[in-house]
């Protein structure tokens, strides 16, 4: 399998508001993204995962557009899949087969792929990663850590121009961690990263910091974060006064 380069992925939200009943999670968002490593970065309830999902097309904007390499990630569903994807915090909440070849396979299926080119896929996937053994293997029986690698592999298994990652290393140990930044580190795809961590973005190209569902900060990684730590140990000290 050959790996997709990433070209430009001309990652255009324009004029983007999304309301959950009467809540704003986002407000009159407009962006243009182009760079390889993008993090995304805010307190909670600022509006990151709302973002996260507007891009992978989860979910539609109750306002404005979001497309991604000129495909309207909403509105065309099965051109979207071939441009993006999604790596969710929670491995359970993406995991829907009971066997890792077949939830490799799955996306792969969904591109159009016969089901023995699905399953050669998923196994060749498998091989890439050391892990051929795991190709029956009930995913129930994997650690957290294995599962997050799973959902990871059936992401690359479709070579997405863009992968988005939703909080891909909460509740991860040190060493499992390592292992799936250093997997995430070397792929060609452009990844969008959203974290509450700045840590988590050190090296990236770029930082977005969302608030209230606007975008407080854009720019450079070390400015944009020196800001946002700058407000968040501000907002600290308000809070102890009280």
């Amino acid at each position: 399998m050959t790996a997709q380069a990433a070209p430009s992925t001309g990652i255009e939200i324009t004029g983007v508001t999304c309301r959950f009943g009467t809540r704003e999670a986002l407000r009159d968002v407009s962006l243009s993204l182009s760079e390889r490593r993008i993090g995304i970065i805010g307190r909670n309830g600022s509006g990151k995962t709302t973002l996260s999902r507007l891009i992978a097309g989860l979910i539609a904007p109750d306002e404005g557009d979001v497309q991604v390499a000129g495909v309207g990630v909403y509105k065309d569903r099965k051109a979207a899949i071939r441009n993006v994807g999604i790596l969710f915090q929670n491995p359970d909440h993406q995991i829907i087969f009971p066997t890792v070849e077949e939830e490799l396979a799955f996306g792969l299926r969904q591109l159009g792929q016969s089901k023995a080119e699905a399953r050669d896929g998923a196994r060749a996937m498998l091989a890439r990663f050391g892990r051929g053994e795991w190709h029956d293997r009930p995913v129930d029986s994997l650690s957290q850590g294995q599962r997050h690698l799973v959902c990871l592999m059936a992401v690359l298994a479709m070579e997405p121009r863009v992968i988005v990652l939703d909080e891909p290393f909460s509740g991860l140990d040190i060493p499992t961690t390592r292992a799936l930044r250093r997997h995430l580190d070397a792929l060609p795809a452009t990844l969008i990263h959203v974290t509450h961590d700045p840590a988590a973005l050190i090296g990236y190209d770029r930082a977005i910091w969302l608030d209230q569902g606007r975008v407080a900060g854009d720019g450079p990684v070390d400015t944009v974060l020196d800001r946002y730590l700058a407000a968040m140990q501000e907002a600290g000290d308000a809070d102890a006064d009280l």
